[in-house]
């Protein structure tokens, strides 16, 4: 008995003498720029400072109501970072010092400072602080794991953080619809306008131009319209001591930061490749290039150029449009030089097999003549295709004789054109078309009528089913047919009502260059989509503005009959 009587004595004593632990506290505070969006721009900093200031007073009031609790504490702040995004600095600082066991107690004003995604804030508080054996502390729900460990599995902390979660989705939603209506109305809303260009003073959403880094804007393009390579361009820019976009914002004054985080940026390949595609020099406000993958992942990732909200003539051009056109149709070629090379062959891009439709490569032979040969032959496997190989002046000679023919055609056309759209007899056959138009849409109309009334006739009793399916055919067939005829009626009167002029696409682009004696690549460029090579050295040539042509040429034939002679 005596024994009993003491072991009990023992534990009583054991429980009464227990301490509370002392915690290593951790005191989180965040807030992001979407917190503080209020007020005018010059009190934005004042605002920050306050909202953390305001969260640190409330935690630190908290420790000094309960100093006896605390061994140490730490602060860690994250200001102007979102809550759904984990990547934070010290958010990841106060997640290694829990793992390392430096910090076992997390206090935060409320649950929106530790996450609004709410499957992460999830993820902390029901796993990684009860598997750290962290207490976890939040003043405004007033959940604290230690002291009360029924109120981290209550209700209120999933609602609450689903809750701030969709803060979040509704913010960025509303904030994407008022971007979007500014983008569709040709208002720039980026930081920073495009190199180039600066922002109005009187409105931030218009671009005046920059006179100083346009020159350079206009050099770019130039120098890669004669040829030279995207590589060389940006050697000539860094060897000149061009500064590039990020360096330039800077000297400006601009709070700019290099995307790369180098030192001392410079001209890259991805830097002016950007730039010659970038609409913006022609004078269209082109937004939306890019985006951010989802309000919770800030991924940026590029868009479809089809999916590019692009309002023109907001602003002054700096390249006028033809030459971005042709810009734009060169960077979709295989554009590279050989080494050591600056300026780009005569026929970079241009040259397909006619029967495998790979590129065509280039060879110099010791002999000092230049020859194409096919890729793949050359390359992949010689059993995969033959040669096609061609000298590189028959090529030549063959190109510039058929480009001559079509300035030929160009130059006759357009006489032909202008005496046709000169006709008198025009208007009267213009009028004649309208008449077999109409005799022939009542013809179609009493052809419809009849169907009409088969069905009527079937359904009474008139006919049977299958002489009904057989009648109905026959009407079907004599619709088409009579259809096709009025729209090959219509289709004739549109072109001689509305002719072809002698402006044409094709007619002006050709004429151009009536006296060609020489090719140029600018002169492929504008004229030539690509060449195929056969085996044995014969060659096809896809010139632009086949359409216009085509068209042309069904207009003359239509109106051949109009020439005044």
């Amino acid at each position: 008995m005596a024994r009993t009587k003491n072991r009990g004595t023992n534990i009583a004593v054991s429980l009464f003498s227990k301490q509370a632990p002392k915690w290593r506290l951790g005191k989180y505070l965040r807030l992001s720029k979407d917190d503080f969006k209020r007020g005018n721009a010059k009190d934005k900093d004042k605002e920050v400072s306050d909202s953390i200031e305001n969260q640190r007073k409330i935690l630190n009031e908290f420790e000094q109501m309960n100093v006896d609790e605390f061994e140490w504490s730490e602060e860690y702040k994250d200001d102007g970072f979102t809550g759904t995004d984990a990547d934070r600095d010290d958010f990841q600082r106060l997640l290694s010092d829990i793992r390392t066991g430096k910090i076992n107690c997390v206090i935060i004003k409320d649950l929106s400072r530790l996450s609004r995604d709410y499957v992460e804030a999830g993820i902390l508080i029901d796993r990684l602080f009860v598997q750290m054996n962290v207490r976890f502390i939040s003043l405004h729900e007033r959940i604290d794991s230690y002291n009360d460990p029924e109120s981290v599995s209550s209700m209120v902390v999933p609602i609450t953080n689903v809750m701030n979660d969709q803060y979040c989705y509704q913010t960025s939603k509303k904030i994407r619809q008022v971007f979007d209506y500014k983008k569709r109305n040709g208002e720039f809303i980026g930081s920073y306008a495009p190199y180039g260009y600066i922002k109005d003073p009187n409105d931030k959403h218009a671009l005046l131009v920059d006179r100083e880094a346009a020159e350079v804007v206009k050099q770019i393009f130039a120098m890669f319209l004669n040829g030279m390579a995207v590589r060389a361009i940006v050697n000539h820019l860094n060897d000149h001591g061009a500064m590039c976009p990020s360096l330039y914002k800077q000297s400006q004054g601009l709070k700019y930061s290099c995307p790369n985080g180098q030192a001392k940026p410079m001209w890259s390949t991805i830097t002016v490749t950007n730039m010659l595609k970038n609409p913006v020099y022609v004078g269209d406000m082109a937004q939306g290039r890019n985006r951010v993958k989802s309000y919770k992942i800030h991924k940026i990732e590029a868009v479809p150029e089809e999916d590019w909200i692009v309002v023109q003539n907001t602003h002054e051009p700096l390249v006028d449009r033809e030459a971005f056109e042709k810009v734009k149709q060169l960077l979709k070629r295989d554009t590279r030089t050989a080494p050591k090379q600056k300026q780009l062959y005569l026929f970079s891009g241009f040259l397909r097999c006619a029967d495998c439709g790979r590129a065509m490569s280039r060879i110099a032979s010791k002999e000092l003549y230049v020859y194409y040969q096919c890729g793949t032959y050359k390359s992949l496997s010689k059993k995969a295709c033959t040669m096609h190989s061609i000298k590189s002046t028959r090529l030549e000679a063959a190109t510039l004789y058929a480009i001559q023919q079509q300035v030929h055609l160009a130059v006759s056309y357009s006489a032909i054109v202008s005496q046709i759209n000169m006709a008198p007899l025009k208007k009267s056959q213009s009028v004649r078309l309208e008449q077999l138009i109409s005799a022939k849409e009542k013809e179609l109309a009493k052809i419809m009528r009849y169907k009409q009334g088969l069905y009527q006739d079937w359904k009474d009793g008139v006919i049977t089913h299958n002489d009904y399916r057989h009648m109905s055919e026959d009407y079907e067939r004599q619709n088409e047919a009579i259809s096709e005829v009025i729209a090959n009626l219509k289709k004739e009167r549109d072109e001689l009502e509305n002719g072809i002029d002698v402006e044409n696409p094709f007619l002006t682009t050709f004429r151009k260059y009536e006296n060609i004696d020489k090719l140029t690549r600018e002169i492929l460029i504008e004229l030539v989509d690509h060449i195929k090579v056969y085996e044995g050295g014969d060659i096809s040539i896809r010139f632009k503005f086949a359409d216009e042509l085509r068209r042309i040429i069904e207009y003359i034939e239509v109106n051949s009959h109009l020439q005044v002679v």
